[in-house]
């Protein structure tokens, strides 16, 4: 008998939307619905490319947007074997951001939105992207906003326009404003109809065809 891949879920959004919280959520549910699923976060703080990353996020240390970008997609690209083993095993992937998020921060930072694209040619393609969607004077009323680096109010409403330019029709926009339960339940509806489906095409790694 095969074993049924795991299903690869992203979720997206603009600093200060919930999105580390409800991740945690899903995951808990999942596994209470014998579920078995993994919680991933970009970026992974802790490889070498990852402890660069959080230097320059809490604004210890100074690097180029070109440099950061390209240490972003390398802290993606560290995990993708043990991401494609996990989901090939039948494993669940929530992730707490991805490539969505590292071409709308830096593209908002003024990058060319194809250029930013390209380091992540090729990376895994997600079978749901939910996207929770936050205006930013609810973001900046949110306890801890300010204390990064990217967590500035004209910053944001371009990273909010950016992602609308990635947004794809098979995204599920998610209402991030409305409680914590309305929130979650919303992103577990989102999810049943690929959970509940049979067969699961195999994993894609056709992420922004170049």
């Amino acid at each position: 008998m095969t074993t049924r891949r795991g299903l690869f879920i992203v979720v997206e959004g603009c600093d200060r939307a919930g999105k580390s919280t409800q991740c945690e959520r899903l995951v808990q549910r999942m596994r209470g619905e014998q579920l078995g699923t993994e919680l991933l976060k970009f970026p992974d703080r802790t490889t070498q490319t990852g402890q660069m990353i959080d230097g320059y996020l809490k604004q210890t240390q100074h690097l180029d947007d070109h440099a950061i970008h390209l240490l972003f997609s390398a802290n993606r690209w560290e995990a993708i074997d043990t991401m494609t083993s996990l989901l090939n095993s039948g494993t669940n992937l929530v992730v707490d951001r991805y490539a969505f998020s590292g071409v709308a921060f830096s593209a908002a930072k003024g990058l060319s939105l194809d250029w930013c694209k390209q380091p992540d040619v090729g990376l895994l393609t997600p079978d749901v992207v939910l996207f929770l969607d936050l205006p930013i004077e609810e973001a900046e009323r949110r306890g801890g906003f300010g204390d990064e680096r990217y967590e500035k109010r004209e910053l944001q409403i371009i990273v909010r326009q950016k992602f609308g330019q990635l947004m794809e029709s098979s995204w599920k926009v998610i209402d991030a404003s409305e409680s914590m339960d309305k929130v979650h339940e919303a992103m577990w509806d989102a999810i049943q109809s690929k959970m509940q489906a049979s067969t699961l095409e195999d994993l894609r790694f056709d992420l922004w065809k170049a």
